[in-house]
């Protein structure tokens, strides 16, 4: 499994390895250098490439990344910010090796038109700080579609994937090094990176802290079930519905439970709305209920072994009380949508009934109803480095909450209260922009009951969901709505051999 790491993280086991005396800097600088050329020189054809080197070491990387495209037909320019003498030892090598028989001019002095490749050397994953001057100007006048960027956009913040200042370079192709970063995929890092290329610089040896998870296919024996399976072995999904005229997104999420694979699904609504659902569904049962106290009759059967609440609930009056009478129970709950945004006005009513087998799944909106304060620190403008990231806050929200929190969007981070984290981009070779239509949601929250009725923890349960939730968009393609989701998910078992 892929993992993200933070800066910090990077820094050690660049440290290790030079301390190893195993490699020096000047070597990584040559192999990070190297391998962005070579990535440049799968992609572009020879022409007039500007390289725009930093003060630092990555803009060490720039002078080697001259080198190489210079020695295979390019006409290379490169404009320095800050002076020769001030760079580090391993880049001032770097230069005086291309200075020595090539022109090196300001940054002032270069311009981007005419520029058939632009590559981003001036600042890497360590900047803590916004562009200024004319890096900011090179940043936004820079055509995306002609440029490169070593390790990172400049401007881009490595640990949050924020644009510090609100300025960052917006790259065509990102060379990193090692692993990825967590900037490269959270928030607005993959709009900032283009294409992500990750080389091997010699590291591995050297790497002792495991990042962020980036979650995979979940694994096939987790899915499946044996020969002698019965469905009372695989769970009892309950699912809670508003009333008439408001049963589609229960719906959604019952059939999503069931596809999945609970041996068991049970919508339990209003009597008023139990003809409209019962002509809508077949494998699914139905049960009327009568408020709060009808659901806590149908949870004392001790069969039920998970319980979404949420999707169109609406906000009536009793939606609150259904809730918390679910939460009573003790029975590992999904709370969505409309469970969640019924606490807006006071959150901590809520957090007083969650226990560790619950999985909150907001999205941004309610996200910030439930957790104003850390939603405020993700809207305020990022102005030095490391920003405070949506990693950050849903960590700190599955701290606040005690459960399990899936931050939906494209980047999803779902946190753990015992402080795991997890991430899944829809982004790169995992895009999935068909997922952006009504009640996806609530067939992601009706994965998650499902994988949770048959036993997996709510943390693997909901790391699963995701990224099945994905690859069964990806599967059906553009034109997906909702219900065509969970109509998707056999094609998506087959191919990861459940």
């Amino acid at each position: 499994m892929t993992d993200l790491l933070s800066t910090a993280q990077m820094r050690a086991t660049e440290a290790r390895a030079i301390d190893s005396k195993q490699v020096s800097g000047a070597d990584l600088m040559e192999r990070a250098g190297a391998a962005v050329a070579a990535a440049i020189g799968e992609r572009f054809e020879p022409g007039r490439a500007l390289i725009l080197a930093g003060p630092g070491n990555n803009g060490g990387d720039g002078f080697v990344i001259a080198h190489h495209l210079a020695q295979t037909g390019w006409t290379v320019e490169v404009g320095l910010l800050g002076a020769a003498e001030a760079l580090p030892r391993d880049a001032r090598a770097m230069h005086d090796r291309w200075a020595d028989a090539n022109p090196v001019t300001t940054l002032d002095n270069v311009r981007v038109e005419g520029a058939d490749l632009v590559v981003d050397a001036l600042f890497g994953t360590g900047l803590a700080r916004p562009l200024d001057g004319r890096a900011a100007d090179l940043a936004r006048d820079t055509v995306p579609a002609t440029c490169v960027a070593v390790d990172i956009p400049s401007g881009l913040c490595a640990d949050s994937g924020r644009a510090l200042g609100g300025v960052a370079f917006h790259a065509a192709l990102t060379v990193t090094f090692h692993r990825p970063k967590r900037g490269h995929y959270i928030s607005a890092g993959p709009d900032h990176c283009g294409e992500l290329v990750v080389t091997d610089i010699g590291l591995e040896h050297f790497a002792e802290q495991d990042g962020i998870p980036l979650i995979g296919a979940p694994v096939q024996s987790d899915l499946s079930k044996g020969a002698s399976a019965h469905k009372y072995h695989s769970g009892h999904a309950f699912v809670v519905a508003g009333g008439p005229g408001k049963g589609g997104a229960a719906r959604l999420a019952a059939r999503a439970a069931l596809r999945i694979g609970a041996g068991l699904v049970t919508v339990g609504c209003p009597l008023r709305a139990l003809t409209e659902n019962a002509a809508r569904l077949d494998a699914v049962m139905l049960r009327p209920l009568d408020g709060a106290p009808g659901l806590a009759e149908a949870l004392e059967d001790e069969r039920i072994s998970s319980v979404c609440l949420g999707p169109g609930l609406g906000l009536r009056h009793d939606t609150q009380m259904l809730a918390i009478t679910a939460l009573r129970s003790e029975i590992p709950a999904v709370l969505d949508a409309d469970a969640l945004s019924r606490f807006s006005r006071d959150p901590s009513v809520l957090f007083g009934f969650l226990h560790d087998k619950c999985v909150l799944t907001p999205h941004g909106g309610e996200f910030a109803r439930l957790f104003p304060d850390l939603a405020e620190r993700l809207s305020d403008p990022a102005e030095a480095g490391p920003a405070y990231s949506r990693v950050d806050a849903a960590q700190a929200a599955a701290e606040r909450a005690g459960c399990t929190v899936v931050l939906k969007g494209p980047d999803t981070i779902i946190a753990g209260p015992d402080g795991r984290i997890a991430v899944h981009v829809a982004a790169y070779d995992r895009a999935a922009p068909w997922l952006a239509t009504a009640g996806a949601g609530d067939v992601l929250a009706g994965m998650i009951v499902g994988l949770i009725a048959r036993g997996m923890s709510p943390f693997e349960a909901a790391a699963a969901a995701v990224w099945l939730h994905v690859q069964a968009a990806r599967t059906f393609g553009p034109g997906l709505i909702a219900e065509d989701l969970s109509d998707a998910l056999p094609a998506v078992f087959r191919t990861i051999g459940v």
